[in-house]
């Protein structure tokens, strides 16, 4: 297994990134929207001791119901077809994720299709069906109201996007990645922007103290 105790060396996490880009532009399991790079990885650090990515998909409401039978006699997973493209799902069986029930898990799926390899590496995943910059604020807004909620890094970049036109990259903030250009506030001052009213050194202390050793996906409804 792969020491990622010091993080992740930068290049390395960029060329993963950069693959998942061009696997977002194949057949995905449910409707994607937006992919962000967020936190440490944005802001430069080399190593990098995580990669925060967001992934806004969209859910899945006209498939194939009437294949969920059969994947779930072939796989033993339910709700093929109704959460997650049967397509897609009789491509890639061994993608296929399940949450304990065995029900198909549309995030984890999606998760296992733009990373298929590297689940040892600190990559934090949070896939939501809310635009990161909402998710943004309304997580902050949460963690002040003392719910259990560990913020977002609002330091981040839109790398891809799907606005019906099937999904594009944004070449400049591509290049922007790859040549270490991005220019961010600190953490607290970035958090004090998103709402000045905020507790922002306990919030970015919150981030900060999450230890990610391997991959972390976290489904978000916000």
């Amino acid at each position: 297994m792969t020491d990622v105790t010091a993080g992740i060396d930068r290049e390395r996490a960029v060329a993963i990134i950069e693959r998942l880009l061009d696997r977002a532009n194949g057949p995905l399991p449910v409707p994607l929207r937006e992919i962000w790079i967020a936190g440490d990885i944005a802001v430069g650090l080399d190593p990098v001791p995580r990669v925060d990515l967001y992934l806004t998909k969209d859910l899945l409401f006209k498939d194939s119901p009437d294949r969920e039978a059969e994947f779930e006699e072939r796989y033993d997973v339910s709700g093929v077809g109704k959460s997650v493209r049967a397509a897609w799902a009789e491509a890639n069986p061994e993608l296929l994720r399940a949450d304990d029930s065995g029900y198909v898990d549309p995030a984890a799926c999606l998760v296992a299709h733009l990373l298929p390899n590297g689940e040892e590496l600190p990559f934090r995943v949070t896939v939501s069906n809310t635009g990161f910059e909402r998710a943004v604020t309304e997580r902050l807004a949460k963690f002040d109201a003392g719910a259990d909620t560990r913020p977002l890094d609002p330091r981040a970049a839109l790398l891809w996007a799907d606005e019906g036109d099937g999904g594009t990259v944004s070449d400049s903030a591509r290049q922007k990645l790859r040549d270490n250009e991005f220019v961010f506030a600190t953490l607290e001052r970035a958090l004090a922007m998103v709402d000045e009213e905020s507790d922002a050194e306990a919030a970015a202390e919150a981030i900060r103290a999450l230890d990610v050793s391997e991959r972390v996906v976290e489904s978000d409804v916000v």
